[in-house]
């Protein structure tokens, strides 16, 4: 039987290295579009080097990437994000987040659904963030998050009578690596911020992946156009 191929973008570490772990125990082969190679490779991925920056390369590598497999999966994780506050946004600042956060999202869809279309089926997961309800120092990031959604439930619109669903899962505060370089375990201020979250602690990576696992299964074929909030509960009554 052959497994089939997920592609996610920023899968060499936080939530992506989650989810490519996830995908890849529950039978998929994974290509980890990143900048950067993960530090300990898995069997079963194949890491393409792309600077999702740079259109013409994000278009250069998925039309080679679909000219060699068949690919019905794509999970858009990677993301960019740069904290200011109103007066310190630059329109250079603006324009690279959203190259990263929705340009290359778009272009990946473009270059893998004639291959969707073909099979009558396709799963596309955009990985949003609960800063597009707002959050301060947020203005690039949390536009580009926002503008996510509404292109998943735009894209969800366009596909679903091709078999394609597209969604979008958009976490709360998870412990990766960065999180816990800014926020330490044990640190009042972590401390505070897990107390304010419902169910009372930060959230883990493979929490954010079993919710891309199940958005992506074959029986998740009547959910299309869909946010949902891995949060703990952070982001109920919020917007």
């Amino acid at each position: 039987m052959n497994r089939p191929t997920a592609l996610i973008t920023g899968a060499s570490r936080g939530i992506g290295r989650a989810i490519a772990a996830r995908l890849l125990q529950d039978g998929y082969q994974v290509v980890n579009f990143s900048r950067g190679a993960p530090a300990e490779p898995m069997p079963g991925e194949t890491f393409v080097s792309v600077d999702l920056a740079n259109a013409e390369h994000t278009r250069q590598a998925v039309a080679e990437l679909a000219a060699r497999r068949q690919v019905l999966h794509l999970v858009n994780n990677a993301g960019m994000i740069k904290v200011a506050n109103i007066e310190q946004v630059s329109d250079q600042a603006l324009q690279d987040t959203l190259a990263v956060n929705l340009v290359a999202p778009l272009l990946l869809l473009q270059g893998l659904l004639p291959a969707m279309r073909q099979q009558g089926y396709g799963r596309v997961v955009n990985i949003g963030s609960r800063a597009a309800l707002g959050k301060p120092g947020r203005t690039a990031y949390g536009a580009s998050k926002a503008g996510l959604v509404g292109m998943t439930r735009t894209w969800a619109l366009e596909l679903a009578a091709a078999g394609i669903t597209v969604n979008a899962v958009a976490p709360g505060p998870v412990a990766t690596e960065l999180f816990n370089q800014s926020n330490p375990p044990g640190h009042p201020r972590t401390r505070e911020l897990a107390a304010s979250i419902p169910v009372g602690r930060i959230g883990r990576p493979d929490e954010v992946a079993h919710a891309v696992a199940m958005l992506l299964d074959e029986r998740a074929g009547f959910i299309t156009g869909q946010t949902l909030y891995v949060c703990g509960g952070l982001t109920v009554g919020a917007a």
